[in-house]
């Protein structure tokens, strides 16, 4: 007699992030043991009309239309044509890493990482170059549906919040890590208690 093992199949939950913001820095990047991959950064654009601020992406292009796509607009933005696009990034990560050059060497920073796996359509200095055909479970990112509230688990504004918040605990980790030494210093010379300037008043 012999039991037959069914095993259940395994379900996913996918967290996305979409928006509409700018292309950039589209580039192979070269892998020691594989093919290289096609990369690029999105300034994803947040907040109100007249003050507009920017989230940067640094995404992996993942799928075979995505790729398609932003090959044929790399010429734009080699020539720094303003390519706008209505994105989707999926397996949203934070990069934590320290700056070795610059003004801000030494300080820690983050950087926010996906997978490109979606582009609902393209602009190129405000002309429409490219639009998806239309989906009935899509909708496109800068016309959110309005079934989808503010608080929904799987918004992208609920996604962003979460990553931004990851990148903030990145930097709170680096800088406990700095703040008790800068302390014993500041014991040793009598910089504990500096109200004043100048250690006269210190003291006192």
């Amino acid at each position: 007699m012999t039991t037959a093992n069914t095993a259940a199949p395994t379900t996913y939950f996918n967290l996305h992030t979409q928006g509409i913001g700018y292309l950039n820095r589209v580039r192979e990047v070269p892998v020691r043991r594989g093919q290289p991959f096609l990369a690029c950064d999105i300034a994803a654009l947040h907040g109100a009309s007249d003050d507009v601020e920017y989230t940067r992406f640094d995404c992996k292009v993942a799928g075979g239309e995505a790729e398609r796509l932003i090959r044929e607009h790399l010429e734009d933005v080699r020539a720094e044509r303003k390519v706008l696009i209505a994105f989707r990034i999926g397996d949203l990560w934070v990069d934590a890493f320290t700056y070795e050059k610059g003004e801000r060497k030494g300080q820690p920073g983050a950087s926010l990482k996906g997978r490109l796996i979606f582009i609902e359509w393209i602009k190129v200095n405000g002309q429409l170059t490219y639009k998806a055909p239309a989906r009935q479970d899509a909708s496109s990112p800068d016309q959110p549906s309005e079934a989808a509230g503010e608080d929904a688990p799987d918004s992208s504004r609920s996604a962003l919040y979460k990553a931004i918040r990851k990148i903030e605990k990145a930097k709170a980790q680096v800088r406990a890590k700095v703040e008790h030494p800068f302390r014993v210093i500041k014991h040793q010379f009598g910089y504990e208690k500096v109200r004043f300037r100048g250690l006269v008043k210190n003291t006192v």
